[in-house]
């Protein structure tokens, strides 16, 4: 894959682009070709104070904010190549170099492994120019890694689904457990509660009578004893008779 960043060394602003005054377009070339030259000498810092100084004079210069981001990058500070590119996407867009600039800015979000995005950017490189064979490399390379990507974030998904259904299955059967051991102890103590009432009622029931059945059972009782009663008397009378016959005798 080519990391390589396609430089465009432009010597002036394109007149669309700005609508400054030819003193200020003249200022705003020198400083584009100053930082062009210091570039070229890798002298990034530089060039980089020469753009920004671009900028300043005519903030709508493409040149000086498609260099800078490119300096940018060759400083290794990526993320803030990012963000100049962002600043100037609508006017690259329409611009004769909207190729390199997809190819450099799908570099950009290479490098922070943001494959959707790269694959996007070298997509629109491609579009624009067909043979560029960096472009098609890193485009085909990009795609690949976002398979990839994907393939491990599904497998990864799918890692997720199956632990929380092996936890929930888990969950299932302790519940499913610890629901029959409740009703195991449930039966126990209802079996116990009616153990332990019918040894009560053994113990403590008294038989239930009606009081018509009491007053029956109480005449039957009284009868009986006056019944004994009367066969008492009369042995006794029988034994009183019998001793006076022995005495008159």
């Amino acid at each position: 894959m080519s990391m390589s960043i396609k430089y465009l060394f432009l010597a002036a602003v394109f007149s669309v682009l700005s609508c400054m005054s030819v003193s200020a377009q003249d200022s705003d070339r020198r400083d584009v070709r100053r930082g062009n030259r210091d570039f070229r000498k890798e002298d990034y810092k530089a060039a980089e104070i020469d753009y920004r100084k671009a900028i300043v004079k005519d903030s709508a210069s493409f040149a000086a904010g498609y260099n800078l981001g490119n300096t940018l990058y060759r400083m290794g500070d990526k993320e803030q190549a990012g963000k100049i590119y962002d600043k100037i996407r609508d006017a690259a867009a329409l611009s004769p170099y909207a190729a390199d600039y997809y190819y450099n800015t799908g570099n950009v979000v290479a490098d922070a492994e943001n494959w959707q995005a790269a694959v996007d950017a070298y997509r629109q490189a491609l579009l624009r120019n067909p043979s560029d064979m960096d472009a098609k490399e890193n485009y085909i390379y990009a795609r690949k890694k976002l398979e990839e990507q994907q393939n491990q974030q599904n497998q990864d998904n799918q890692d997720q689904k199956d632990q929380n259904q092996d936890q929930d299955n888990d969950k299932n059967g302790q519940d499913d457990q610890d629901n029959q051991n409740d009703r195991n102890d449930q039966n126990q103590d209802n079996q116990d509660r009616n153990d332990g009432g019918q040894d009560q009622n053994r113990q403590g029931r008294q038989p239930k009578i009606t009081p018509q059945a009491a007053q029956q059972m109480l005449q039957a009782i009284q009868a009986k004893e006056k019944e004994t009663q009367e066969k008492v008397n009369k042995e006794k009378a029988q034994v009183l008779k019998s001793r006076q016959k022995e005495k008159n005798w």
